[in-house]
């Protein structure tokens, strides 16, 4: 039972929709609108307000780690890692919105950092380069993916390392169309229009 608690635990948390909620009490009004049509800060930035993308960007990793934080204070190991991948789950398809989540990649990292920092440390370094030299969010994430799946396996055996690699692959899985605009060369880069 303390797994399905960690689960709805997990899911609750990732569903809160902190982009869409920021952007509607600063009168921005619905963020689903613009864009990509995501919750998350980077189409957050999309409405000219840094300062909201950068809330939504903290607020939206708070949830995975604060979901793995308190699954494990409650229920222990085990749990802590179902409860983190939850909160991705949750945070793409919130059942107050329609299920039109976000992309995961805020929650995905909070949650890993909860569950082995060492493996986030380097996704974020590999992310940081990939977006600063290519200025393209969507690049920087799938690369700072493909780094934690790498990481992983050698730092965070069993599992965590499952854990890591299912909040991989679903984030992965969200980023369908970001792909095939990469392939195609036609993904805008940060700061333009979708």
């Amino acid at each position: 039972m303390s797994f399905v608690f960690a689960a709805l635990l997990g899911a609750l948390l990732g569903s809160i929709p902190f982009g869409l909620l920021l952007t509607r009490a600063a009168g921005l009004g619905d963020v689903r609108a613009i864009g990509s049509g995501s919750i998350g800060a980077t189409n957050v930035l999309r409405t000219g307000n840094r300062t909201l993308a950068a809330a939504t960007l903290l607020l939206d990793a708070a949830k995975g780690l604060v979901a793995v934080w308190l699954a494990g204070w409650l229920f222990g190991p085990g749990p802590d890692v179902v409860a983190g991948v939850a909160a991705v789950i949750g945070h793409c398809f919130p059942p107050w919105i329609g299920f039109r989540g976000g992309k995961g990649v805020a929650t995905a990292a909070g949650a890993v950092l909860a569950l082995a920092w060492p493996v986030i440390l380097i996704a974020g370094v590999v992310w940081l380069v990939v977006v600063r030299v290519w200025r393209i969010s969507s690049l920087g994430a799938l690369s700072a993916l493909a780094a934690a799946v790498i990481v992983s396996v050698p730092l965070t055996p069993g599992p965590v390392g499952m854990g890591v690699l299912a909040i991989a692959a679903l984030v992965a899985w969200r980023h369908q169309a970001n792909i095939e605009r990469l392939v195609a060369g036609t993904e805008p880069r940060i700061g333009e229009g979708k």
